[in-house]
């Protein structure tokens, strides 16, 4: 049996509708459904009358429900015990974007501890969004560190989460130079010559932006996906290598512009602002989260 059915079950006996948990619980209506009856053929027990609306819990599922409620309350609190006694009551724990936890974060880190001593202390794991915001959602981290626009959100409860904006980067284009330093690959390419891109999943969320960009881009351009991955550290290398052009956040690169190993492959037209915010659990009440989000808040 997965915990997290019996977490399931607890909001579904709070909410007595299917939709409403299922919207809490961060998954879609159908997902939730199956691990319900999941969670039935785990007890051997029908927990929830569906004949019924609101929805009421059958007799075996009030007797589960305060079972579940004691059992998880336990399990809470013993992991609670032995991540205080494992981790260091300042230590926060990030997860960010790949680009973000190289590029962005440890002078952000520094930046905070300036002027004030090193009093701040994080364990930070570079991931991908969906598996963030996962993370933050089930406790598994203090702060998500992330890219953010307007047409491209962070679907999270305002109720429930808070986010500040904390930076901001531009993507943009970016290929190795050829012998005269112009860009060896260039937007918006030709039909007879297309642009060898070095791309991101269409699911990963640079990859979003990069089909935000071509969406609004001046013209259609001629592109050919030599090369693909979400991680853009590898498409950096890549672009350094002289396989094709990649959209790189700006400050992932900035040393190899400034030395020339890569250049711009397109003009402002081709590029995207966007926000870095940072995401807490308003639940989340450790000591070291609150000081460092009142001192984010007041700066």
């Amino acid at each position: 049996m997965d915990i997290k059915w019996i977490e399931d079950f607890l909001s579904l006996a709070a909410t007595r509708n299917f939709s409403r948990s299922a919207d809490h619980r961060n998954v879609t209506q159908p997902a939730f459904s199956r691990r319900i009856r999941a969670l039935e053929a785990w007890t051997g027990a029908e927990l929830v009358d569906r004949s019924t609306y609101p929805l009421t819990l059958t007799v075996a599922g009030k007797l589960f429900n305060d079972a579940a409620s004691e059992a998880l309350r336990l399990l809470n609190d013993a992991r609670s015990q032995l991540r205080s006694e494992q981790t260091a009551h300042n230590m926060l724990r990030v997860t960010a974007g790949h680009s973000l936890a190289l590029s962005f974060f440890p002078e952000w880190l520094d930046g905070l501890n300036g002027g004030q001593g090193a009093d701040l202390s994080a364990r930070i794991t570079a991931t991908n969004i969906h598996d963030s915001v996962l993370a933050l959602s089930e406790g598994e981290c203090d702060l998500l560190l992330c890219f953010h626009h307007v047409q491209l959100p962070i679907l999270l409860n305002p109720d429930q989460y808070a986010c500040l904006t904390v930076g901001s980067e531009r993507v943009i284009p970016v290929s190795a130079p050829d012998r005269d330093g112009a860009a060896r690959f260039r937007l918006p390419g030709g039909k007879s010559k297309p642009t060898r891109l070095l791309a991101y999943p269409a699911t990963s969320f640079l990859g979003r932006v990069m089909e935000l960009i071509l969406a609004h881009a001046p013209q259609t351009p001629a592109l050919l996906t030599t090369y693909e991955s979400e991680m853009a550290e590898l498409l950096k290398r890549m672009a350094l290598n002289g396989h094709g052009m990649a959209w790189l956040p700006q400050r992932s690169v900035a040393q190899e512009l400034a030395d020339g190993k890569l250049v711009a492959a397109g003009g402002e037209a081709w590029s995207l602002e966007l926000e870095i915010r940072v995401y807490r659990s308003l639940q989340n009440k450790r000591p070291a989260l609150t000081r460092l989000w009142d001192k984010l808040t007041n700066t």
